[in-house]
């Protein structure tokens, strides 16, 4: 172990070389330890890398930002806390996701995002209150010519941001809830499809969505999946399920009126998500159903299986 201790040191110090070459050559032997040596990361950043890697990320070789965005993926893995400690480390991962040439940079930036959100929700509201950040993960989504890795980490990004509530109002703000619906009717690709659901999903939780859901066209959008021709994989509709469980809860009457009539359309999914979802997928089925059946407002319902609710009638 001293002797990684000593190595993580040395390589370290020459991260502050006057040599471009001695620089580059220090980032490259960081990035491959600390992927392949998981004991490194940790002595790695105690030996202050993360400032230095964090300001790299301004540099306009797109090698050298490889290598340090690279590492910073892999240090977030067991070094979250010093990552976070370091100023500036935000600002220097927005700049790279909205400057970066290189989509390896964008997606290793959007990634070190999504580790640090889904470790740790005390950092959510942090990174949520940047909006440079959150704007730059929706520009990734909506850039005609992204490639379909820096979309599907930027959807896992905002998915972690859009976990914690208060967020979720920033999010419709920047224009999030349009982004998304075009997302799900344009894009063919199923992994990007069920990523961007499961956001929408969470952005749904907010009072503030009812109103950008109606504007872009998402709640036929939703409807859509959970019509059965559309041949959806399971876990779209299960997203869609849980968006439009979401839109009863926190929308007002007119947006309920709107989530029961799209779902009487499409009973026949959502019932078949009840008796063959996932365990997560039937509860929030069978609520949903419940909704549509009788037209209250969403609460705990006390129905022990599907077909205690399917006794009752519209």
């Amino acid at each position: 172990m001293e002797v990684k201790r000593r190595t993580a040191r040395t390589l370290v110090a020459k991260l502050s070389s006057v040599s471009e070459q001695t620089r580059t050559e220090a980032l490259s032997e960081l990035r491959l330890i600390s992927k392949h040596d998981p004991e490194s990361r940790q002595l790695i950043a105690e030996a202050g890398a993360v400032p230095y890697l964090s300001e790299t990320l301004y540099s306009s070789s797109p090698t050298i930002q490889e290598n340090a965005a690279a590492t910073l993926l892999n240090l977030s893995i067991t070094s979250r806390c010093s990552l976070m400690s370091t100023r500036g480390l935000l600002d220097a991962l927005s700049h790279a996701l909205s400057n970066s040439s290189s989509p390896a940079v964008v997606q290793s930036c959007a990634a070190t995002l999504h580790s640090l959100l889904i470790a740790d929700e005390f950092y959510r509201p942090i990174i949520g209150s940047k909006r440079d950040i959150l704007y730059s993960l929706l520009s990734i989504i909506t850039a005609a010519n992204a490639p379909p890795r820096s979309i599907k980490d930027a959807l896992k990004a905002l998915f972690g941001i859009a976990l914690y509530q208060l967020n979720r109002a920033s999010l419709v703000d920047l224009g999030a809830v349009p982004a998304l619906v075009l997302l799900i009717v344009r894009d063919a690709r199923t992994g990007i499809v069920e990523d961007a659901t499961a956001v929408l999903a969470q952005i749904a939780g907010c009072e503030e969505s009812e109103e950008a859901m109606r504007k872009a066209g998402g709640f036929g959008a939703l409807g859509d999946l959970l019509d059965e021709g559309t041949g959806a994989s399971g876990r779209i509709r299960e997203n869609a399920v849980a968006a439009l469980l979401n839109l009863a809860r926190c929308s007002s009457e007119k947006g309920r009126q709107e989530v029961r009539e799209m779902g009487v359309k499409v009973m026949e999914g959502i019932a078949d998500l009840a008796e063959n979802g996932s365990a997560k997928g039937k509860s929030k089925a069978v609520e949903l159903l419940k909704f549509v059946v009788d037209g209250n407002e969403v609460r705990d319902f006390r129905f022990n299986n599907f077909n205690d609710l399917m006794n009752h009638s519209i």
